[in-house]
């Protein structure tokens, strides 16, 4: 992997993951941008893998933004109180910082973010991408 991929990738994240935010929130919080250019590096990562279905990037890709929600939570909420977001009222809520409700979210958003990975392998290299397991012929 190239340094001027993984550096597309972030901004890609840094942008899309914003975007979604102002859409379905009405703003978002600088935090949010570096946690979305962070996770969407992880993700483009996750989908280089040769061996990757679309089931377990979306599992694994889930997992991992659920987890650093967390700690992005952790520390921008509870320990510098500067209230990002409370899901305190969401149902199976831990701390109120994570919830089942958005970790389906999560899922659901990384089938996008697969696609614009596989779009990114492709501008940067030059060549088709490597097919990925789910999108083999049978």
């Amino acid at each position: 992997m190239k340094l001027s991929q993984l550096l597309f990738s972030f901004l890609m994240g840094y942008f899309c993951y914003s975007l979604v935010e102002i859409v379905l929130r009405g703003y978002t919080h600088w935090t949010m941008c570096l946690t979305g250019g962070f996770v969407m590096t992880i993700l483009y990562a996750i989908n280089s893998r040769r061996t990757m279905t679309l089931m377990k990037s979306c599992a694994l890709g889930s997992l991992f933004i659920t987890m650093t929600e967390l700690a992005v939570g952790i520390f921008d909420n509870i320990i510098m109180h500067w209230n990002v977001w409370d899901y305190s009222n969401m149902p199976f809520n831990f701390l109120g910082q994570i919830c089942i409700p958005f970790s389906a979210f999560w899922f659901v958003l990384c089938i996008p973010a697969r696609l614009i990975c596989k779009h990114i392998r492709t501008r940067f290299c030059n060549k088709k991408a490597v097919p990925i397991a789910s999108e083999q012929p049978m």
